[in-house]
């Protein structure tokens, strides 16, 4: 880890300026080269061949999992290593590399010595989710978490009352998951080492539709789930209609009946759990 190139989200949940320019001032103090910057979704996430070009042996993303997310999949092909730093709401990839370390504590416990390590994805089509996908009416409350985070507010309430309108609906089938037969409003993979942890949402009244929502409006999307819980090698929404999908909170359309497996990654994840003081 000797040169680096910074990789910010100002619109993630706690990746402001003031914070950024103090983790380069930790790049600085540490020796290490900052041989870039891109402030997502501003400039675009640079290409394997500009990190090449500039040598570039380490990408630090500061941002949310969607942000995390797009770079780790537009750069799948690079030869590098990923440092990512806690810079959203839920930060779960840099828990599961970092436990609840602070970024600058992360730096220097990286620069003195991390683990390169691999780590289980979900993938459908060319989308992969390193934390977890989301499935079914439950995924259009994203759209209003989304609103809200930008300040958004008419927007928000008309995501809202879209999302409360689906999510009383008639719910979303899935095939592959041995005992999960109904139809329910969310369903929740997240990758394990083994395929897929897969748990079902079933709230069919009022009360449990607002916590829902309300979860999901306030980040904690996690905290929502919490019913049928079960394992799985490669499921796939049963639908005749596109399929909302949330990978890593990013939205995207999937064709009714499109599988979802699991892979898992080259050891290219910087990890320091148990190091960062």
């Amino acid at each position: 880890m000797k040169r680096l190139w910074f990789i910010t989200n100002p619109q993630s949940g706690s990746a402001s300026q003031e914070k950024c320019e103090a983790l380069e001032a930790v790049f600085e103090e540490r020796g290490l080269a900052l041989a870039g910057r891109t402030g997502f979704p501003r400039d675009p996430i640079p290409d394997r061949a500009a990190l090449d070009a500039a040598d570039v042996d380490t990408v630090v993303l500061f941002a949310g999992d969607g942000t995390i997310n797009t770079a780790l999949c537009a750069l799948a092909e690079w030869d590098g290593a990923f440092l990512i730093l806690p810079g959203g709401t839920m930060n779960m990839l840099a828990k599961i590399l970092h436990g609840d370390a602070h970024p600058a504590a992360i730096v220097h416990a990286a620069h003195r010595g991390a683990q390169r390590v691999a780590l289980p994805y979900i993938e459908a089509g060319a989308h992969r989710a390193f934390v977890g996908l989301i499935l079914g009416p439950a995924a259009h409350w994203g759209r209003a978490r989304e609103a809200a985070r930008a300040g958004r507010i008419a927007r928000m309430a008309g995501a809202a009352r879209n999302a409360w309108r689906r999510t009383f609906g008639r719910g979303l089938r899935v095939d592959g998951v041995p005992g999960m037969a109904g139809r329910y409003q969310a369903i929740f993979a997240a990758p394990a080492d083994t395929g897929l942890r897969v748990d079902a949402i079933d709230a069919r009244d009022w009360a449990s539709i607002a916590e829902l929502g309300w979860n999901w409006l306030t980040g904690d999307w996690v905290a929502a789930r919490a019913v049928t819980q079960r394992q799985a090698k490669r499921i796939a929404p049963l639908s005749r209609h596109p399929v909302l999908a949330l990978f890593d909170g990013e939205p995207v359309t999937l064709d009714g009946g499109t599988p979802v497996g699991s892979g898992v990654t080259r050891p290219i994840f910087l990890a320091t759990l148990g190091d960062a003081a």
